[in-house]
């Protein structure tokens, strides 16, 4: 898959991430804060964010570094870029910048960055182990990369509950295993031997077991599944109305078992992968 189809892919889900910015925000905010802890990332540091989407978790690493550091986010997609832009700015963030550019070919000097970080983006890539060898590239020696990626599906209902109810409805191909995908580096150790035949040093994995806060109802929740995922997007549009609606009941009965008087609560693993760049700070 080349850079291209990647962006084309996602330009579409730009409007959608951003509309929904403040739930994506707090159900994923556990694993924001287990990139920084694992990247070592703290006050005037250096800090870059590659797939940074619509600006996660640039924008919240730039309250992280304060005044005296800075965060870039880059992506390929100029509309999640855009949208990572206007959120910067309504934040009055001026340590935060944003451009569009591939986690392979990242427009920085070697040594430009103290840490590095990546949430939900290397299982996209078109080429993973170039962009963890570019990564390291631009990281300072001694500097620390980290890098989230989801478990298996069964073990996330965020993505699971929707996506069995939709296999039965529209026949999902079979997938290479190493075919961009959410789920492309799900099992433990995949993405770890990676980073280390990348050269990371004191590479290590660790499974991070959190739950997925979101304050809605469930149809607010079935907006957000819908609209965020292409794949499922694209999915629905090839089904009728009254497919979709049996879909949507079938749906909102699985889910209930998640939902509260606050919202929905839904256990979630993500593996994360952090490392080193060789040679001394």
């Amino acid at each position: 898959m080349q850079h291209s189809e990647v962006a084309r892919q996602w330009s579409d889900a730009a409007f959608y991430w951003e509309k929904h910015r403040a739930a994506i925000d707090r159900m994923f905010a556990p694993v924001a804060a287990a990139l920084v802890h694992d990247a070592g990332i703290g006050p005037g540091q250096t800090v870059l964010d590659v797939a940074t989407g619509p600006g996660e978790p640039a924008l919240s690493i730039a309250a992280i570094v304060g005044a005296g550091g800075r965060v870039i986010g880059v992506d390929i997609v100029p509309a999640m870029i855009e949208a990572a832009r206007r959120e910067a700015a309504r934040r009055g963030l001026g340590n935060a910048s944003f451009r569009v550019a591939p986690a392979d070919e990242l427009p920085f000097d070697d040594g430009s960055f103290d840490a590095v970080v990546s949430r939900f983006g290397v299982m996209f890539f078109p080429s993973p182990a170039d962009g963890i060898s570019e990564m390291q590239r631009v990281l300072e020696p001694g500097g620390r990369l980290a890098m989230a990626v989801w478990h298996h599906a069964r073990d996330n209902p965020f993505h699971s509950v929707l996506s069995d109810i939709v296999a039965r409805f529209v026949e999902a191909p079979s997938l290479d295993p190493d075919a961009p995908d959410a789920f492309r580096f799900a099992p433990p150790g995949k993405l770890l031997q990676l980073a280390r035949e990348a050269g990371l040093a004191n590479a290590r994995e660790r499974l991070l077991r959190f739950s997925i806060e979101a304050p809605l109802s469930l149809e607010d929740f079935w907006s957000v599944r819908t609209e965020i995922s292409d794949k499922l997007r694209t999915k629905l549009a090839q089904l009728s109305p009254e497919q979709v609606g049996e879909i949507k009941r079938s749906f909102f009965e699985a889910a209930r078992v998640y939902s509260g008087a606050s919202g929905l609560s839904l256990p979630a693993e993500v593996l994360v992968v952090s490392g080193q760049k060789r040679g001394q700070a």
